[in-house]
């Protein structure tokens, strides 16, 4: 998916403008859930997702969601991934100061 599709689409859905999230080479997160909706797009690298013991793997392009309290792992490739994502919720990404957390780069404006 272009970048261009992906922010028309958060608009169409009423999802804020994203945030560049940077992970570095083969790191994980375990089992957890965000008490919000998330639409991301990969830049660079890749991250594994894994969902009810099912691991699905996004790449450069892919788009990927999960919905408010979804349980879920990441895992991230070799050389670490890179990604655009937007939170929609109970909790908007401001309130959660996302744009302080390490590793998480400034917001980028449709």
């Amino acid at each position: 998916m272009k970048q261009e599709i992906y922010l028309d689409e958060l608009k169409k859905d009423d999802f804020p403008d994203p945030i560049y999230i940077v992970r570095e080479g083969s790191g994980f997160l375990e089992q957890h859930s965000h008490p919000y909706a998330v639409k991301a797009l990969v830049t660079e690298g890749q991250i594994d997702i894994t969902i009810g013991g099912i691991k699905s793997t996004y790449l450069a392009g892919d788009a990927f969601e999960l919905t408010a309290g979804q349980l879920h792992s990441e895992n991230y490739g070799g050389k670490g991934v890179k990604y655009l994502a937007s939170r929609k919720g109970a909790v908007l990404q401001e309130e959660l100061g996302l744009e302080s957390i390490e590793g998480v780069e400034p917001g980028i404006s449709a």
